[in-house]
């Protein structure tokens, strides 16, 4: 089948290139607004464009018979940003593909649609709260996404949660970044929160189960998430032992540190924003038994397994990423006041 990957150029976007090709998929077409860089680039179709730009997207639907729509406006962004790529360029794209009979559509939405739970294991069917904009925004998304179920429309719902692995940095920069250069590293609360993260390999996989399985099993909506993890200390910690410098995740009071990451963010001189300061120091994981039951799902990689992945690939880049940052996942973010913090907890 030829398939579209919306924010082809993306995190998840590179990896499921990758991974259809090695399945031996040939006919893959990636709408992106930044440029496609990696070598892959001579083996698919790419179009530079906007989701929420109705021609690009019409030009790249030509011939298509599955989506995967993983594009989207990080957290980062700005506020009408996330709302209209999010919102706005979701119903373009699925209200064009249902135009042009393109039955299969598979929804790349996120767990910041549950906002901070009071329970755990989060489920399938547990309110939606979102935290903040994004996941407000990322809310909306799935209720246009319902409508075109509505209309017989082939509409998997994925909730993956944080996922990591090749070209994933972002706010996990911070913490390889301290790690490689033999810092220990802050964490709110008590460490010994569960927090459950996911390999973006084992994301791939849950697409591909979406793509492939046949009737109407996958029409539904799914938890993605690592099956084996431990407390964020725990977790954490392997990325500091693996840099072999002896070094510690410090546990630091939530209320004061909160204080200050809040008080940064207002005054942006800190990469850390709301959702991130106020769920590292809580439990935070779904259940994915729907998943394992109905489309077969079973993830390869710990916590700390995709971890180190991550980690690996983050020293072996080391060199071309020292002078990128911005406010994407495949880049470093810039540290700004945490670099005072860092020359504080040695």
């Amino acid at each position: 089948m030829k398939i579209l990957i919306t924010g082809g150029s993306g995190c998840l976007g590179i990896n499921l290139v990758r991974f259809l090709l090695n399945k031996g998929h040939r006919d893959i077409v990636c709408l992106d607004i930044a440029d496609f860089d990696p070598s892959e680039k001579n083996r698919i179709s790419f179009i530079k464009g906007d989701i929420r730009n109705s021609d690009a997207v019409a030009e790249a639907l030509k011939g298509v018979d599955a989506v995967v729509h993983a594009a989207a406006a990080l957290p980062l962004y700005k506020r009408q940003d996330i709302y209209s790529t999010e919102v706005d360029g979701t119903r373009n794209v699925i209200d064009q593909a249902y135009k042009n009979n393109v039955n299969l559509f598979v929804h790349i939405s996120s767990t910041a649609v549950y906002g901070v739970p009071d329970h755990h294991p989060i489920l399938e069917n547990d309110p939606l709260l979102g935290a903040g904009d994004y996941g407000k925004a990322k809310i909306m998304a799935e209720q246009v996404c319902l409508e075109y179920r509505k209309k017989g429309m082939n509409v998997p719902i994925l909730r993956p949660k944080s996922f990591i692995g090749p070209e994933r940095l972002g706010v996990f920069s911070l913490l390889y970044e301290w790690a490689k250069d033999g810092r220990n590293f802050p964490v709110p609360g008590t460490g010994k929160n569960r927090y459950q993260l996911l390999d973006v390999e084992d994301l791939c996989e849950a697409i591909y189960l979406c793509l492939t399985t046949r009737g109407g099993t996958v029409n539904d909506t799914f938890n993605i998430g690592a099956k084996v993890f431990a407390t964020i200390q725990e977790d954490f910690q392997v990325v500091l032992d693996r840099a072999g410098f002896g070094k510690k995740i410090r546990i630091f009071p939530v209320g004061p540190l909160v204080c200050i990451l809040q008080l940064a963010e207002f005054l942006r001189i800190s990469p850390i924003y709301e959702w991130i300061y106020k769920t590292i120091c809580k439990d935070s994981f779904v259940s994915i038994e729907k998943a394992e039951r109905k489309l077969g799902f079973h993830p390869r990689f710990s916590n700390k397994e995709a971890l180190l992945r991550n980690y690996s690939w983050y020293l072996e880049n080391a060199g071309i990423l020292r002078n990128r940052s911005g406010i994407t996942h495949r880049v470093p973010w810039k540290n700004g006041i945490l670099n005072l913090a860092k020359a504080v907890i040695s």
